[in-house]
């Protein structure tokens, strides 16, 4: 029986950032990062990737039928905005003055929170 390892990587995205879509179908949509699955390298952004679920009536969703929700879609297809400027902006890391190590925007130089 094969072992399978799950490796957590680290990511220039998180929860809560501004992104764009830069490839594939949704190219050009923007929207906010709703949650980001580090193993897979996918991320659930607000608007992005709808798709159509059938369900079964249930508890949650007494008269069941189609719900539209967002799908993961994959991290490399997603640039981050600028914190000021609504332009895609690459992402790099350096220590601010506290020794903190600290995410920036390359295209600016501005420290992204």
């Amino acid at each position: 029986m094969a072992i399978k390892t799950t490796v957590k990587v680290k990511l220039k995205v998180r929860k809560g950032d501004k992104v764009v879509v830069i490839a594939g179908e949704h190219k050009g949509q923007k929207g906010t990062i709703k949650s980001v699955d580090r193993v897979k390298l996918r991320a659930v952004v607000d608007g992005v990737n709808m798709i159509k679920k059938h369900t079964k009536p249930s508890a949650k969703f007494p008269e069941g039928g189609i719900i539209e929700k967002e799908a993961p879609i994959h991290i490399s297809n997603l640039m981050l905005l600028s914190p000021k400027g609504e332009t895609p902006t690459r992402v790099g890391r350096k220590l601010d003055e506290s020794g903190k190590l600290v995410r920036y925007s390359k295209k600016n130089g501005e420290i992204i929170k």
